[in-house]
């Protein structure tokens, strides 16, 4: 998704830009049912995909919008935020990640200087002395021969990014001590507006809304936990979670489809070098605790476009390392703000401990309390600020 928006802006821009990409996302048909992979895009990224000309074709797509977030451990204590408290008419959207990909496939074969090289893959990278007439410093040759020569290399490649590995850009980070696990469900319950979530000490259980009587779960526990529940048949699996989800499930549901991954930190240790940039989960991941990796990829994805946009229009050379470090320096910060403040949460709402319990649903009720901080932390967290 991040790849393919980075392409678009970038494309629009008036630059040459070559796609590689493995393989095509899925036609849409009505009759597909509905993915595991789920995204939550903020106002902000909305907004982005407005500006990139995708989120009028996108809402014609199955979609929920939403309006509220709730999230509390012990009744009694819990914190809600809904779209009034920032004066919008919604919090986001709940979208299939593959629809988003495919909305900005389709604009990217609107664009005559964006060419979709796929299915393709990357067989080497070489740095090589640019020419006064086309200014390349990067060659890439393709695995069926292909050599493209580049200005800029852009990373958009994934948590296991060949570009960074390439450029030798350290990361810092660790694997979580838990997995997480994505159930979708048919219930009996009309399409929701509000997703929650409540903590527990083994990790969250959260529901995100999905059209019609449907609905996505989220089972965070240990590895081996999740590796035992991705074990069970589908009737199995919906009786562990009418035991382990929170009693405001709809209990008349039935189990869809599963998947799960492994929980990782990981931030790069720069952003750039000379003639190379990367950006979203290639420079990056992040506790998926509030649905922040592909807003805060998107967000690298806006800071880009804007900078290049930015250089091109007062005649400065558009990859040179100023205009690379001026993204950076717009996005490293900010990045490391909302995974450190994701980290508190995971730490905060893993320990049993009674009186840090007690401390923590005290804030949640706390934070419950309309104020000017509870509205700044949420259009925070919608990519407003």
């Amino acid at each position: 998704m991040v790849g393919a928006a980075v392409a678009v802006g970038l494309g629009q821009l008036g630059l040459s830009v070559a796609v590689i990409e493995a393989r095509r996302p899925q036609a849409f048909d009505v009759e597909q049912p509905l993915d595991v992979r789920v995204s939550a895009i903020s106002v902000a990224s909305a907004q982005l995909l407005s500006r990139l000309g995708v989120m009028d074709e996108l809402l014609t797509y199955r979609h929920v919008p939403y309006t509220g977030l709730e999230t509390w451990e012990m009744e009694g204590c819990m914190t809600q935020f809904t779209a009034e408290q920032v004066s919008e008419p919604l919090l986001g959207y709940f979208f299939e990640n593959r629809l988003i990909q495919l909305c900005l496939w389709q604009q990217i074969d609107a664009l005559k200087n964006v060419t979709l090289l796929c299915p393709a893959k990357v067989t080497k990278f070489t740095r090589v002395t640019a020419s006064n007439d086309n200014g390349h410093a990067i060659e890439v040759l393709l695995d069926d021969g292909t050599i493209l020569g580049a200005s800029l290399l852009v990373g958009a490649d994934g948590a296991h990014s060949q570009v960074r590995q390439w450029a030798g850009i350290g990361i810092t980070g660790w694997d979580y001590a838990q997995s997480a696990m994505l159930i979708n469900i048919e219930t009996q319950t009309p399409q929701q507006s509000v997703t929650w979530q409540q903590f527990t000490p083994q990790g969250p259980r959260s529901l995100l809304p999905l059209p019609g009587n449907h609905a996505s779960l989220v089972w965070y526990d240990s590895a081996a936990k999740i590796k035992q529940l991705m074990q069970l048949s589908d009737l199995q699996l919906a009786e562990q979670i009418k035991t382990h989800f929170p009693k405001r499930l709809d209990p008349n549901f039935s189990v869809q489809a599963k998947g799960s991954f492994g929980l990782t930190r990981r931030h790069a240790q720069q952003y750039y070098q000379e003639n190379l940039v990367i950006l979203g989960d290639a420079a990056h991941t992040i506790n998926p605790l509030a649905g922040q990796g592909v807003n805060i990829g998107f967000k690298d994805v806006d800071v880009l476009i804007t900078q290049i946009a930015s250089a091109i229009g007062n005649g400065e050379v558009w990859w040179d390392d100023a205009v690379l470090k001026r993204y950076q320096d717009a996005r490293y910060l900010d990045n490391q703000l909302m995974m450190s403040a994701m980290d508190m949460f995971y730490a905060g709402f893993s320990n049993d401990l009674l009186p840090l319990k007690l401390l923590r649903n005290g804030a949640l009720k706390l934070a419950n309390l309309d104020s000017p901080l509870k509205q700044k932390v949420l259009r925070y967290a919608l990519g407003l600020n």
